[in-house]
């Protein structure tokens, strides 16, 4: 909103209106506004969900200091989305597709949260909102994302396509450039469905060759196994944060660093001198995406405040299945998917442990009629419990393991 105001004020140039074009000024007034908003309503939030006793029922798992946390809070997640939402409207450009869609993914996965908290506190049900219901909201936000992202008009991949002797005629008409090195090129849009492989040189995947047997109806065919694959990642890496979200602070730092990374790959992907630079894939207006990066950022941080070790409020299923569900989609709009098992490898090394577990127990219990198990617990943050290890201690290493992969992902962009 303040974004629309400043350039529309700016065509009268108002002194310092158009510091609003520059994604720099509004991504750090987003990052700053969006802390602020957690702290100035995350304390009276925490209030409210004590005077209506809105607390964590905690199972008996046998872990050190699980009685502890019985009665804190839940739903904290609110603070978090709140504090997402606020500074995106002000700050981003409203008209940019990919903000919409990141809107749509945070207010959907939200509201899925919320409902499964909601049964959870109120209507004393453990279980919470079926398995099949949160599945059937994930399959419809991944419907959503990937349709917008195949159909519409606004979403293109803007390319730099080197001019030859030997295709100069086919590119005659269309404007030519020169660049540094004297190369003659031309820019290209185009809508295909494509992804980025890391560690590859020639890193550009096209969804076409999944369903190349089909020879002239390809084109036909590949919406559908690109939104498949937007439903895929969409519910693998909501429901990784999920699983994740079990020590105070765990899930909330794991998703500012990945948040954080996001961000600067936007960043890069937006950037036509960068983009060209590194050799990357160059989304037009994607860019923009800094800004909602900041929010979350911000979000997240600020909760962490209140989430720390020990936690005052945990965020639900209201917080983390939003978290996952966003950085999914961001993944998938920047055209960085692939990535995911890098820059999440938290969420997937939670996943797995939890997949192991049940597998290994359940084929050990048909051959041997007592199942076994892998790990002494699942997930993955649950097992270093057992062996002993303090809270603070496997957060603050997970977070180290987390950073580690951020900056591996990173480096992606120029090891190939």
């Amino acid at each position: 909103m303040l974004y629309h105001l400043f350039t529309y004020l700016d065509q009268f140039d108002i002194p310092g209106a158009g510091m609003f074009y520059y994604l720099s000024f509004r991504s750090m007034f987003t990052v700053i506004t969006s802390l602020i908003i957690s702290m100035i309503i995350g304390k009276r939030i925490i209030r409210l969900l004590q005077r209506k006793q809105i607390g964590e029922s905690v199972r008996d798992l046998g872990l050190d200091g699980q009685s502890l946390k019985q009665g804190t809070p839940t739903m904290g997640g609110i603070i978090i989305l709140a504090s997402i939402i606020v500074p995106v409207l002000l700050f981003a450009d409203l008209t940019n597709v990919y903000i919409i869609l990141m809107l749509i993914a945070t207010v959907w996965l939200g509201m899925i949260g919320f409902l499964d908290d909601y049964i959870k506190v109120f209507k004393k049900n453990k279980e919470g909102l079926r398995a099949k219901f949160k599945v059937v909201g994930q399959i419809g936000l991944g419907l959503i994302v990937g349709l917008t992202l195949f159909l519409s008009d606004d979403v293109m991949i803007r390319e730099r396509v080197p001019v030859t002797e030997l295709n100069f005629s086919e590119y005659r008409t269309e404007e030519m450039f020169v660049d540094d090195g004297g190369e003659l090129y031309v820019i290209r849009e185009h809508k295909q469905p494509l992804t980025t492989i890391p560690f590859v040189k020639d890193n550009e995947f096209d969804y076409r060759w999944l369903v190349w047997f089909a020879g002239e109806h390809a084109d036909r065919l590949v919406w559908i196994v690109f939104v498949l694959a937007v439903i895929f990642i969409v519910t693998a890496v909501s429901n990784g944060a999920n699983l994740t979200d079990g020590l105070d602070g765990l899930a909330t730092g794991s998703a500012a660093i990945i948040g954080t990374t996001l961000g600067i790959l936007a960043w890069l992907s937006g950037n036509a001198i960068y983009s060209n630079y590194l050799s990357i894939m160059h989304i037009p207006e994607s860019g923009e995406l800094v800004i909602y990066a900041g929010a979350f950022v911000g979000a997240t941080i600020g909760f962490l405040w209140y989430n720390s070790f020990p936690a005052q409020v945990f965020m639900g299923d209201t917080g983390s299945l939003s978290l996952g569900g966003i950085i999914a989609v961001f993944a998938v709009i920047i055209r960085k998917e692939l990535l995911i098992p890098i820059l999440c490898g938290i969420y997937l090394a939670e996943s797995l442990s939890v997949l192991l577990q049940v597998s290994y127990f359940k084929r050990t219990k048909r051959k041997y009629g007592a199942g076994r198990r892998i790990f002494l617990m699942a997930p993955l943050h649950h097992h270093y419990q057992k062996c002993g290890y303090p809270e603070p201690k496997i957060v603050t290493r997970f977070w180290i393991v987390g950073i580690l992969l951020a900056v591996i992902s990173v480096v992606t962009l120029k090891i190939r």
